[in-house]
């Protein structure tokens, strides 16, 4: 299928990200419109220590209402390689550094309106080395078996899908 970009406008420019409207033709020859949110991607990780404990954050979530349990995550800087923000983002949300960072996949975030792009890292050999979180996070760190994190997760207690989605392409990794 075959769909043609006839116009692309900037209806809005934030801190985080900028909203477009594509203009579109369809196969069909119908004309429509798709507000897109534009991100610059981001990183998530699964650290785990030496005695096999998951690294959660748990903040608040103003659009949710809700404080909510997720793995720690971070938006990539301009021209930043994942991998950079990775080590950066475990170090401002958990207070730990990696000694071994190793990025397991990706994925979309909400590809139906966002062109943000996950990056998703396994974290070990855990050291303390912290950085002062962003102005705007609240976090506190809580670790847990890996069987925990997935009965969680699979029972619906674990609301964060990027959490959701990062615990299952790790799942290789740690059974």
């Amino acid at each position: 299928m075959k769909f043609e970009l006839l116009k692309s406008e900037v209806t809005y420019e934030g801190r985080a990200f900028t909203v477009r409207r594509d203009h579109l033709l369809t196969p069909s020859g119908n004309t429509v419109k798709y507000d897109i949110i534009q991100h610059i991607g981001s990183v998530i990780l699964i650290p785990i220590d030496s005695d096999g404990q998951i690294y959660f954050v748990r903040q608040y979530r103003h659009a949710a209402e809700l404080e909510l349990l997720e793995l720690p995550a971070g938006t990539l800087e301009p021209n930043e390689p994942p991998i950079e923000a990775a080590a950066r983002e475990i170090r401002e949300e958990t207070g730990m550094a990696s000694a071994n960072l190793k990025e397991i996949g990706s994925f979309y975030l909400a590809p139906g309106y966002s062109t943000e792009l996950m990056h998703v890292f396994m974290a070990t050999e855990l050291t303390h080395d912290p950085l002062d979180p962003d102005a705007d996070e609240y976090l506190s760190v809580e670790k847990m078996p890996l069987a925990e994190a997935l009965h969680l997760a699979e029972s619906g207690q674990m609301q964060d899908a990027k959490s959701l989605a990062a615990l299952l392409l790790a799942k290789t990794y740690l059974m």
